[in-house]
């Protein structure tokens, strides 16, 4: 089977490119643009303007080659490996011949993962019982345990007790990258058909209205929507079963919530971003197995976020560095990226830093909502897992290990679906009811539970340390049992308020020995974009950047994105991406 493969984009060149036609149009923002302004045509992908309406398309041949599968997972992260690998683990063990194809937009398996993370490793053990003698990449257990709040000048420590979310024992320190890719060696030699290098680009539907597998992004396309002379076709993966796991907010996702009405009854999902670098750092100052959290500073208290600072054992003084920013902020003029810069220079953080080597910056965004914002898992043809419906355990800032479970319930539940003797569909496409049911009476549904309202209990007048009183009363003492689940506020972009209700925030001046700006920051992240290729990022209106989000919130893209501008889709109500 020959595929085209899938070129890469690169946030970046989307950050440069939006950048110009702001400053291109800034003059006739200072008269505050109308609705009825003509405004230029940025958006060129098909879903927004139709192929079969484009002259330049007359006579391209459109036609895609198919191949059938019995299940196609989209992404392979932990949660899309653990289903892929648990899948071929049953069909080998009841002698069943099931065909497991998975594709992944990342060049190789791994690569989109920044490493950099603490592993519980219960999902994994679960998976892999014998995880040790196959290798994998699992080097630094967690020694060490600290937190703290930070003043402008000071770290005040806070003892962590055991039983709470914080409390790392038995935790690994890992490069998550590196163990994707081992996890993808292991669903290799399980059998899974594994295809790095292409993008599930489009939902199919049988007529039924049930999926029927995705079709992978075409290539060849000009920055203006036009073929090239090198255009190709994608291809079509059909099967009974269609995986989601694309990771947080992802666009196909998107697309299921709307057709399948799966946030019906749900909360909105809320959201972070995560901002992280590696370092080598002088070995004399390298603590291996030591976790650093903090909150405070340089975030005030109504702001969720926090920082982490993990020492790995990789055989190098490497540690991995991050700040988190919850996205319901209310300050349009807040960059989580120059906070991110700004915390480093605190007095009991840049010591460790001095004198070493930034090696690799990233980010991701984070699915916070929790226990309250899950939507319905199901629907004809296919079900969610990972990220992508969001099961992170926000106070313990970790979300592998379930998502990892919730793939392995998801192929259980799948294979005893396929292999049923007495299987009966309503609709082409298996809706696999079972794997909702089996995530609900599993740990993971359990874990959720307990933790639910710390994240929305830091909406109160205490902010950030009110969500820690509360942890503290009502995690630690009865576990989660109280009575009651607490609301978030709604849409993360509903809370912002307009530029001209709130204080300018004068950032410091990048020093490039600590502290850095984004472009020598988004030169370590590893993106690559051709120049004439199409953004990746679709808006419904092209209006909106500069009739809305620079007219009342004095363009927040520029800040809220960690490569500029190309972060439209985590605060969708100012952008409306598709």
């Amino acid at each position: 089977m020959q595929v085209p493969l899938a070129r890469l984009a690169c946030p970046a060149y989307q950050c440069f490119h939006a950048l110009q036609i702001k400053k291109n149009y800034l003059p006739l923002c200072a008269t505050r643009w109308s609705s009825t302004s003509t405004v230029p045509r940025i958006t060129t992908h098909y879903t927004v303007h139709p192929r079969d309406k484009d002259k330049r398309w007359e006579g391209v041949n459109m036609e895609r080659f198919a191949d059938e599968a019995d299940v196609v997972i989209v992404g392979a992260g932990p949660a899309g490996l653990s289903a892929a690998a648990r899948l071929k683990q049953l069909a080998a063990q009841h002698e069943k011949d099931i065909r497991v194809c998975l594709v992944e937009k990342a060049a190789q398996i791994g690569t989109h993962t920044l490493s950099g993370a603490c592993l519980d490793p219960r999902a994994l053990q679960e998976l892999f019982p014998d995880w040790k003698e196959k290798g994998a990449p699992l080097n630094t257990p967690v020694t060490e345990d600290r937190f703290g709040i930070l003043t402008e000048k000071y770290r005040i420590p806070v003892p962590i007790l055991p039983g709470l979310p914080m409390n790392n024992h038995g935790n690994y320190i890992v490069r998550l990258g590196h163990l994707v890719s081992w996890m993808g060696e292991q669903a290799e030699a399980l059998g899974v058909e594994v295809y790095p290098g292409y993008a599930a680009a489009e939902i199919l539907f049988h007529e039924d209205g049930s999926v029927k597998g995705i079709a992978t992004n075409d290539v060849g396309i000009q920055k203006d929507g036009a073929p090239k002379t090198t255009f190709e076709r994608g291809l079509e993966l059909h099967a009974k079963v269609t995986v989601f796991a694309e990771g947080c907010h992802g666009h196909l996702a998107k697309q299921l919530y709307r057709k399948f009405d799966l946030r019906a009854n749900c909360e909105p999902q809320t959201y972070g971003i995560g901002l992280k670098e590696l370092w080598i750092i002088d070995e004399k100052k390298w603590k291996p197995g030591r976790v650093d959290h903090t909150v405070g500073w340089p975030l005030d208290r109504h702001t969720y976020g926090g920082s982490f600072l993990y020492h790995l054992n990789e055989g190098e003084p490497l540690v991995a560095l991050g700040f988190v920013v919850g996205l319901d902020y209310q300050n349009p003029y807040l960059s989580p990226f120059r906070e991110f810069q700004r915390w480093k220079h605190h007095p009991s953080i840049q010591p460790t830093l001095e004198g070493g080597k930034r090696v690799a910056y990233g980010a991701r965004a984070l699915n916070e909502g929790g226990f309250q914002s899950i939507p319905k898992l199901t629907f004809p043809g296919g079900l969610l897992i990972g990220c992508s419906p969001g099961f992170m355990n926000v106070p313990k800032i970790k979300g592998t290990h379930t998502a990892m479970k919730s793939g392995i319930l998801a192929a259980e539940s799948i294979f005893n679906q396929l292999t049923s003797e007495n299987l009966q569909s309503k609709t082409i496409g298996l809706d696999v009811t079972e794997y909702e049911d089996n995530l609900k009476k599993s740990w993971v549904w359990k874990e959720l539970y307990a933790i639910r309202n710390v994240r929305p209990s830091c909406h109160g007048v205490l902010g950030v340390y009110g969500g820690m009183i509360y942890t503290g009363i009502f995690y630690w003492i009865f576990r989660g049992m109280e009575p009651w689940t607490l609301k978030h506020k709604g849409s993360d972009s509903d809370q912002l308020r307009p530029a001209k209700d709130c204080t300018p925030i004068e950032y410091p001046k990048p020093d490039g020995q600590i502290s850095f700006d984004l472009l020598s920051s988004v030169a370590l992240s590893g993106t690559n974009h051709e120049h004439d290729q199409p953004a990746h990022l679709t808006l419904k209106d092209d209006s909106v950047p500069v009739n809305r989000n620079l007219t009342i919130y004095d363009g927040p893209e520029q800040r809220f994105c960690p490569a500029d501008t190309a972060f439209f889709t985590k605060r969708r109500s100012l952008a409306t991406p598709c």
